[in-house]
């Protein structure tokens, strides 16, 4: 069993950024991040599998993922957040090569951490 706790989500206006950090009991070879708006699916933001990064379309060029192993820390740098960013964002982690488009089949999840973006 992996645990993860998110934190550093909050309130920001557009064209600002933001720091999510995920505190995992274990950084294991597939953690991700995921977001899920109200009345939406949960949508795939990044991933990063043996340390290769892959980003959503929507994000890429804008949030950068990134882990300290020896922490056990996964962060999200958002940067030019738009209020389309707008979600409650969400940790995730397997042992197994995993993809964002596929947001169900991810083994562990985090509680989340609010992050609201106001024009």
């Amino acid at each position: 069993q992996v645990q993860l706790v998110e934190s550093g989500g909050g309130s920001v206006q557009a064209g600002g950024s933001l720091r999510l950090s995920c505190a995992a009991s274990e950084v294991t070879r597939m953690m991700g991040w995921f977001r899920q708006a109200p009345g939406k699916e949960r949508e795939g933001v990044a991933r990063i599998w043996v340390g290769s990064p892959n980003y959503a379309d929507s994000v890429a060029g804008r949030f950068t993922i990134s882990t300290d192993l020896a922490r056990n820390l996964v962060y999200l740098e958002m940067n030019s957040l738009n209020p389309e960013d707008t979600a409650l964002y969400y940790c995730a982690a397997d042992r197994v090569y995993r993809r964002l488009d596929m947001p169900d089949t991810w083994a562990y999840w985090g509680q989340g951490t609010q992050v609201t973006v106001s024009s």
